[in-house]
């Protein structure tokens, strides 16, 4: 039976987990995996109890920092180390930059068999200066060079790594989307819209706008309240502004939000992180994502998977889940006047904001299911062993 160690970040809340998290539960039974992973840093929301639900325990490695630090560093790098000798694994995965630095090197020490890779987006724009985005790509080059397979979770993110930021051959990349377990944010979807409605108190005439993501400069809010503050000057409809997550940025936007409130009445409310999101996007009528960089952004895939209409500043791999004109509406990046004017669209036209949630589901549902993730994954695997035995 072939032996995967699986080796994540941090449990937090986001793609990697939940690609780390369904691929552990569902790979074929002739598989056995080992899931281990750092915890979530100050202001990101704890993620284990994702896996609890699905009846995983992760192995925590304390000293697995998103923070670089030479200490902490190598006491991660150790004891990954020694989980692989006594673990054994055929295949060592990691997934996202810090997984991807320390895991693979010690993999490479441990002399493992297949070394493999996921990227779950990049630090090569919209991150640090130039100097040390050079820094990471040598790194990543280097790693990449020894590692037997690099997998992009889209097509963009392919040609980006191999063309734009020449990290390693597209020969090398094998293009896996994320999967999710959509089919809850289906589930329920009246009563759970009727629940949220009463304990936020949005009004039936309310246009109910979220935005879900970490409060961090990457993810932009100031375009997002930008934008709502010309929404709510334009617009004579009713409308109720949700901002769900916690970071670094809490009280600059909380500063945004006090002062846009005392303007225009208490239309903002921030909430912190919510854990049971499908129940929450039923109270939602649209869901916004204007950030800078990103991989494969949940929070739209889990909208459309609601029937929520998206808009999003055109970043990272968002093309590849938003149908632009079908499912939602893409924006440049930093332009706020293209977001108000579709935000104004959807807040003022029922029947384009009907109609926009009509195909979300089907779209993601297809594209997007962990099933369709785990049986890609296990086709990969098997390449990979074959072509090592083979060597």
């Amino acid at each position: 039976m072939p032996k995967v160690l699986r080796i994540i970040n941090r449990f937090n809340i986001g793609g990697p987990t939940y690609n780390a998290t369904f691929l552990t539960k569902y790979l074929d039974g002739e598989y056995e995996t080992l899931l281990i992973g750092g915890n979530p840093e100050k202001g990101e929301s704890d993620s284990l109890h994702i896996l609890e639900e699905y009846g995983l325990s992760p192995l925590l490695i304390e000293e697995m920092q998103r923070i670089p630090s030479f200490k902490s560093d190598r006491a991660a790098y150790k004891k990954i180390k020694q989980i692989i000798q006594e673990f054994k694994p055929d295949i060592v995965h990691t997934h996202a930059a810090k997984a991807g630095a320390l895991g693979r090197r010690a993999a490479f020490a441990c002399k493992v068999p297949v070394v493999v890779h996921t990227f779950h987006g990049h630090v090569f724009h919209s991150y640090f200066g130039r100097i040390k985005t050079e820094l990471f790509k040598f790194i990543e080059r280097r790693l990449a060079r020894k590692s037997d397979g690099i997998i992009a979770i889209s097509e963009l993110q392919k040609i980006e790594l191999s063309e734009v930021h020449k990290i390693c051959p597209a020969s090398k990349i094998q293009v896996i989307p994320l999967g999710f377990d959509l089919e809850k944010f289906q589930n329920n979807r009246d009563e759970n819209r009727k629940i949220i409605r009463e304990r936020f108190l949005i009004q039936e005439d309310e246009i109910a706008i979220a935005i879900v993501g970490r409060l961090a400069p990457i993810k932009n809010h100031g375009m997002f309240l930008d934008g709502i503050e010309a929404a709510l000057s334009q617009t004579t409809k009713k409308i109720r502004v949700f901002i769900v997550g916690d970071g670094d940025e809490k009280e600059k936007i909380k500063a945004k939000v006090d002062e846009l409130n005392s303007r225009f009445g208490q239309k903002i409310e921030m909430t912190s992180w919510i854990k049971n999101i499908g129940e929450f996007n039923a109270g939602m009528d649209v869901l916004c994502l204007t950030s800078d960089n990103e991989g494969t952004p949940v929070s739209l895939i889990e909208a459309q998977a609601g029937n929520l209409p998206v808009i999003s500043t055109d970043v990272g791999g968002v093309r590849d889940v938003v149908l632009d004109g079908e499912t939602g509406w893409i924006v440049p990046k930093n332009n706020v006047s293209q977001f108000v004017e579709k935000l104004l669209l959807l807040v003022e036209d029922d029947y384009e904001r009907k109609r926009l949630s009509t195909q979300g589901w089907d779209f993601v549902r297809k594209k997007f299911h962990y099933q369709t993730l785990v049986r890609n994954m296990e086709d990969y695997y098997k390449i990979m062993l074959e072509k090592k035995r083979n060597k």
